[in-house]
């Protein structure tokens, strides 16, 4: 599948090199507002390929992307250091649209994957600016808050990353909700796994939790200026479930016309990703308290794009 990457900085370069690496394009175009920047991300993209899986990388103008599958939405400014993502809003919105419709025009069956910031309310600009149906406009959301919810609480219980299923819904933000009522080590409850292996989930063990996870992005942008690596991957990972229709799980962003009484909100719950996009919206198992804390999230997101007009 031919993937198109429409910001060639650090974010699009780097979910160029992953999808290089993983094998998950056939072909990737690098797009820029700079073209020179595109052809140097492409070419030392390139370089990587015969390390890893067949793939042809090029840049190019807004045409090179006819007959993408999906295109990943990365232009945008940069996050400061101490700026929270919905302040990135009014910097943000006004490029968006104008790339939005300049890719649809040049690939209109593409499933749109956003990952500029802040990217629920880009991802909800990017659905009004293309005229596409919510389940082909995706934001990554939280896949990158989930995953590192995932890393931490498998540090701490001392397993595999990968087999603790655990999800961060809501805003890919500050108001973000970690879902410890139904996380997951294998098949048991996490809190039942950590008391039966000696290193229970106590308050300051979550509360640690908890700041690793919100707070990471913070700590990556005061230490190295914005952070790619981790989203790359997590953008490469979205596309290959679409790619290969995997009907994979994963915490993604669209708008959704109700969510706990908010209406027209994009915010992140667990997803299912295809062939065609986002397939079905699980009902997430949490407890009241969660509720209570996704719910406002979901208010904070929508009087954002309210102030939008």
């Amino acid at each position: 599948m031919k993937v198109g990457i429409v910001g060639s900085g650090m974010v699009g370069s780097a979910a160029g090199y992953a999808l290089a690496l993983r094998g998950g394009a056939s072909e990737v175009v690098f797009v820029d507002y700079k073209p020179a920047l595109a052809a140097a991300q492409a070419e030392d993209v390139a370089h990587a390929v015969p390390f890893a899986h067949p793939c042809k990388v090029r840049a190019g103008d807004y045409d090179a992307l006819e007959g993408a599958g999906v295109v990943i939405l990365a232009a945008g400014v940069p996050q400061k250091p101490g700026e929270s993502r919905l302040s990135l809003l009014a910097r943000n919105a006004e490029v968006f649209s104008g790339v939005v419709g300049q890719v649809v025009k040049a690939a209109p069956d593409a499933i749109l994957l956003v990952a500029s910031n802040p990217v629920d309310i880009m991802t909800e600009i990017a659905l009004r600016a293309s005229g596409l149906p919510p389940h082909r406009v995706i934001g990554s959301g939280t896949v990158l808050d989930t995953a590192r919810f995932r890393s931490l609480l498998g540090e701490h219980l001392g397993i595999a990353a990968q087999s603790v299923h655990a999800y961060v819904l809501g805003e890919h933000g500050d108001s973000e909700v970690l879902v410890w009522s139904s996380a997951r080590a294998g098949t048991e409850g996490v809190e039942r796994f950590a008391s039966h292996i000696g290193v229970p989930l106590t308050q300051e063990v979550r509360a640690r939790i908890d700041e690793g996870v919100r707070r990471a992005a913070y700590r990556i942008i005061e230490g190295k200026g914005a952070t790619w690596y981790g989203i790359g991957a997590g953008l490469a990972r979205i596309v290959q479930a679409i790619r290969d229709d995997q009907r994979s799980v994963q915490s993604c962003s669209i708008v959704t016309p109700d969510f706990m009484g908010v209406g027209d909100v994009a915010l992140s719950l667990p997803r299912v990703i295809g062939r065609e996009g986002i397939l079905m919206t699980l009902d997430p198992e949490i407890s009241p308290d969660e509720a209570a804390a996704l719910r406002r999230s979901a208010e904070v997101l929508r009087e954002t794009s309210a102030s939008l007009g």
